[in-house]
């Protein structure tokens, strides 16, 4: 699946609450160490999540502080190494969307 392809639901699910666009952005390049034009990149090549996740310059030093549930799952116990970054970020743009503070939501 093409990170491109769920990357608008990120930004509509953070607009509907009153979230910007940039919000979403800062948290993932947080997360996965690319910048704004880098992760631009990733967006127009359309780039699968395997691809976007292998080529992102890291993950933060904090990663692990990410934890609690995400459909139904607990982050911290996903197996699948590739699904648990799927994960760190769908739960990093929920508590967006849930109004949490962004030094919250960047393990500040």
């Amino acid at each position: 699946m093409a990170f491109a392809s769920v990357y608008p639901h990120y930004i509509n699910k953070a607009e509907r609450k009153g979230r910007t666009k940039a919000e979403v952005d800062t948290i993932i390049c947080w997360l996965t160490g690319y910048t704004p034009k880098a992760l631009q990149q990733q967006i127009d090549k359309k780039t699968n999540f395997e691809t976007f996740f292998e080529k992102a310059p890291r993950l933060h030093p904090n990663v692990s502080k990410i934890t609690g549930l995400i459909c139904g799952y607990r982050v911290e116990e996903i197996e699948d190494p590739l699904m648990q970054k799927i994960r760190y970020m769908d739960k990093l743009i929920d508590e967006l969307a849930k109004g949490k503070a962004m030094e919250k939501i960047l393990r500040a």
